[in-house]
């Protein structure tokens, strides 16, 4: 049979088939027992044990994030933003990339790290500006703004969020959040009012002028009676 005949290529081309749909009946096998097993974990012992049993599979990235939340929980802040980190590096396509993201900015605003969490809002809303994270991202920049008096910036926030996503579930706290940070406008303090004199108090009449009294007349001694 000669190499480049017909049915050798055939059989060259039924043979790739067998392997590939094979190792997708695997992966599928695999990644459903991987998904078995996530739905029953609810432990950080057991998270970890599906990504270790399951790695590369949607499962195991799932559970990265599953894990971080129950670290968190636990108040495990710093452990919980590491393993969001390795899950971020793992799987930098997948779509909870930017909830992973949310949920670092938050777990460093829990920590006190303002400045930190506002530096990763500002990253998530510029890198996934049409994802639901942008919008959500962007109003809680507000809030640091406002917790640190940078009213202007805060109130520029939620103008655009307004415009660039009027129709998004956070627009109405937007617009909330501005109304509260309009400008207050200062103005001077109008006098005192002066209190007000009743007219007929105000220039009170000049009494007329009266005659003066009669001078003293002496008064007449009777005279003695005669005896």
């Amino acid at each position: 049979m000669s190499c480049c005949s017909p049915q050798l290529r055939l059989l060259v081309i039924a043979s790739i088939l067998i392997v590939i749909i094979g190792y997708r009946f695997y992966s599928d096998r695999h990644a459903a027992a991987a998904s078995t097993a996530l739905a029953s974990a609810n432990t950080e012992q057991e998270y970890q044990q599906v990504i270790a049993r399951y790695p590369n599979t949607p499962a195991a990235g799932d559970a990265y994030i599953l894990l971080a939340e129950a670290q968190r929980k636990e108040k495990k802040v710093s452990e919980a933003n590491k393993t969001l980190e390795t899950f971020i590096a793992k799987y930098p396509k997948q779509e909870l990339v930017s909830t992973a993201k949310m949920a670092m900015a938050a777990n460093l605003e829990s920590m006190g790290k303002s400045n930190e969490a506002l530096a990763v809002y500002q990253q998530i809303a510029s890198a996934y500006p049409n994802s639901y994270a942008a919008p959500l991202a962007m109003l809680s920049q507000v809030y640091i703004l406002k917790a640190k008096n940078r009213n202007d910036d805060a109130r520029r926030i939620c103008e655009t969020i307004l415009t660039q996503y009027r129709t998004s579930f956070w627009a109405g706290e937007a617009m909330q959040q501005l109304r509260l940070l309009k400008p207050i406008t200062t103005s001077t303090p109008p006098p005192a009012p002066v209190p007000t004199i009743p007219p007929m108090l105000a220039n009170p009449p000049v009494p007329a002028p009266q005659a003066p009294p009669a001078p003293n007349q002496p008064q007449s001694v009777p005279s003695p009676k005669k005896p």
